[in-house]
């Protein structure tokens, strides 16, 4: 339709009413003057015309419309007009063109972009229908503005509402927007989210020696990473400084959970290269699920911070689930590092020892001693949660010279000139008179100074060069050996390699998984290392071996010692006599070691339910398949309980051995690591299945299942089956 038929009154056009002005005076316009006067209009840009017909096809277009959008008039004229734009609309309205059209209402105001994205054109539409003197429908007419530099100066400050401005990711205000809206509407379908609260280890450190520029280089690669890490439907958000939040609907699996924080920690753990030098940080996680946790946004996000707290004293570089006792955890763990000074002096400590064999002798040559707490409260204590204690405390450098003189004097009576290997804290390390120390100690307990071997991680290498390369030189000079621990895992600098003068590298754990094999690509990796040991003049160490397939691809690739479960767990100095009474000591791998889960002592209260009745019963230890329990008399093998671990944790559990008031029980489903050396089930009591029975609807509380109300059990009506046992009766299994 040509712009002469817009003006004509016949069929509704856009100036039939102003005939009704001055039929003959001096305000009359000609048609060909309204013509001029539109063409114009239309060539100024304020205002563009179009129309359509019945099936709205285009009939009329602007030339400056077509020539804005990049496209000629006969390009588009009989085309359907909602196939030429697409709605730019936000969220929360109508986002069809064809409907707005196809309701024959009038309607203004609406944003749409050319389909064909040949330009970055924004185009505010409006339009009337148009109907005949009998109310037949016509099509629409309609006019046109162009709106792009409006438009995108909106959208911008819009998303800068939304958006963090240095990585993209969403800010606290729009992830505490979407938490609550998302927990306020998952209530009511009885739907899971989960909450993570990252922080980045070390990134003061990179901000104050690099500068901020560097910093915010580094912020922003770790979005990115944290964007591929993440292949879960999520939102990540940045809430500032070095902290971010994710947030994951519809997962409750703790199993799965932990996996996606190690992939996240993994991830970020690897180093950057920035331009200002390279760098490696860390990250902690802490993990809270609603409605489990909390309901509230409020209260998932206090949780989750709670066990970031609790990743980040727990020796970082982990994860952390959310559980009701973590704020005693924290007392109860300030009050270990403050009665550290207490266990040197009472001599609570005391050092096991794990083999360490030659890959292809099967000897053993070393002997890496580990930290153990024979706590009056606790129990034992194992090497790793100790260290996580040590390295927190302010008694790191007395704990370390501890360790050393107790490895050096107990090495010094072996019948037999093994290697013993103690890990040194970056911490120790760097602390006035430790080479003096170590010359000390040598002197005293007369150990040969090259059967004494330090580990260090490559932390060390953050401090001040000169220093570094002096501790490095002199303990060179006393005759020690020295291995760079966790090779692969950190900074993994050749160049410190080439200054340093380490006897061996110690392979980290990252580069030899349990899975490792043959021909694999991880074992490529693992040869490539051990040929720049050897081009270096240096040995090879791995350790964890769990499996023979991992110990055959490790031996394989040429890497001289080996440790782990395969070969033998750690042992105490009275056992490492009792070895090497007989001559020399050799081990042979055997996948059978490593088959028994790790062991745990705990020594707490609990409830296990059978027959709908509860019982408080002691657990002495607990591992990832079972558990030893105590405080039940002559209970028949084959028995089934439901082990309450507290907090809506609930384990099926089969009676394996059983020796008076002791049972040893195997669980139905594994436990799964909780990030921090501890154990958990993967999915507990969901508050939503207490709430159906009639409890209100409430986060779980740390207490047992048989306190929760709702849930059915410690009635009057149901009948214990078995009895306690007198209290003392009998010796602890």
């Amino acid at each position: 339709m040509p712009l002469k038929g817009l003006l004509s009154g016949k069929d509704g056009g856009l100036f039939a009413a102003g005939r009704r002005f001055g039929a003959a005076g001096s305000n009359e316009m000609s048609d060909a003057d309204k013509l001029a006067m539109l063409e114009e209009l239309e060539q100024s840009g304020l205002g563009w015309f179009w129309s359509t017909d019945t099936e709205s096809n285009l009939t009329y277009i602007s030339g400056a419309i077509a020539e804005r959008i990049e496209q000629t008039i006969p390009e588009l004229i009989g085309k359907p007009l909602p196939g030429l734009f697409n709605s730019k609309e936000g969220d929360g309205r109508s986002k069809s063109l064809a409907l707005k059209l196809g309701s024959r209402k009038p309607f203004s105001g609406f944003a749409v972009a050319p389909s064909n994205g040949n330009a970055k054109v924004v185009i505010r539409l409006a339009g009337r229908p148009a109907f005949s003197k009998s109310g037949g429908f016509l099509g629409f007419r309609g006019t046109g503005t162009d709106i792009t530099e409006e438009f995108y100066r909106e959208e911008e400050t819009s998303r800068l509402a939304k958006y963090d401005s240095l990585t993209g990711l969403f800010n606290r205000h729009r992830m505490s927007h979407s938490i609550e809206t998302t927990l306020t509407a998952f209530r009511s379908a009885k739907r899971n989210c989960a909450i993570m609260m990252l922080d980045l280890d070390r990134f003061k450190q990179v901000n104050d020696t690099l500068g901020h520029a560097a910093g915010d280089e580094l912020l922003r690669q770790v979005a990115s990473r944290l964007k591929r890490a993440v292949e879960k439907d999520c939102e990540i958000g940045r809430l500032g400084g070095d902290e971010f939040q994710i947030m994951l609907p519809d997962i409750d699996d703790r199993g799965e959970l932990g996996e996606v924080a190690a992939k996240v920690i993994a991830m970020l753990t690897q180093p950057y290269s920035l331009d200002e030098g390279r760098c490696v940080i860390g990250a902690s996680i802490g993990i809270a699920v609603a409605p489990h946790d909390g309901l509230t946004r409020e209260e998932i996000v206090r949780s989750a911070d709670l066990a970031l707290y609790a990743a980040k004293n727990g020796g970082r570089g982990q994860y952390r689930f959310y559980s009701g006792d973590l704020e005693n955890e924290a007392l109860f763990r300030r009050r270990l590092e403050e009665n550290l000074q207490e266990a040197v002096r009472d001599e609570q400590l005391f050092l096991t020892y794990q083999p360490m064999v030659s890959a292809q002798s099967q000897k053993v040559i070393a002997l890496e001693a580990q930290t153990r707490w024979n706590h009056p409260q606790r129990g034992e204590i194992d090497n790793d949660e100790v260290q996580s204690i040590v390295e927190n405390s302010s008694h790191v450098v007395e704990v370390g010279q501890w360790a050393i003189r107790k490895a050096c004097e107990e090495a010094s009576m072996w019948p037999d000139p093994l290697r013993v290997t103690v890990n040194v804290p970056t911490k120790q390390f760097a602390s006035e008179g430790f080479v003096e120390n170590i010359a000390e100690v040598l002197a005293a307990t007369e150990l040969e100074p090259d059967r004494l071997e330090l580990e260090f991680k490559e932390g060390v290498f953050l401090g001040d060069n000169n220093v570094v390369d002096k501790i490095l030189g002199q303990l060179f000079k006393l005759g020690v050996r020295l291995t760079l621990d966790e090779f692969g895992t950190g900074y993994s600098s050749l160049g410190y390699l080439r200054r340093a003068p380490f006897d061996s590298i110690k392979i980290g754990a990252n580069l030899c998984p349990p899975h490792l094999e043959k021909g694999s690509q991880e074992a490529g990796l693992v040869k490539a290392v051990v040929a720049l040991a050897k081009a270096l003049d240096m040995s090879t160490i791995a350790s964890s071996i769990e499996t023979l397939p991992q110990q055959e691809a490790l031996a394989d690739a040429g890497v001289s010692l080996l440790q782990g479960p395969v070969y033998a767990e750690a042992v105490s100095s009275e056992d490492v006599f009792e070895n090497l009474a007989s001559g020399g000591w050799m081990i042979e791998p055997a996948s059978g070691r490593a088959s028994r889960a790790k062991r745990r002592t705990v020594l707490r209260k609990i409830h296990i339910i059978h027959d709908d009745h509860s019982y408080e019963v002691t657990l002495r230890n607990l591992s990832k398949t079972g558990a030893l329990i105590q405080g039940l008399e002559n209970v028949p093998v084959d028995t089934q309980f439901v082990v309450d671990l507290g907090g809506g944790q609930l384990a099926v559990a089969t009676v394996l051995r059983s020796n008076r008031d002791t049972q040893g029980i195997e669980f139905e489903l594994p436990l799964i690591d909780d990030g921090a050396g501890g154990l958990c089930t993967r999915h507990r009591v969901s508050p939503y299945e207490l709430a159906s029975a009639g409890a209100p609807l409430a986060a779980l509380s740390q207490g047992n299942y048989n306190s929760m109300q709702g849930s059915g059990l410690g009635n009057e009506a149901s009948v214990p089956k078995f009895s306690y046992a007198p209290v003392g009766s009998y010796e602890a299994a």
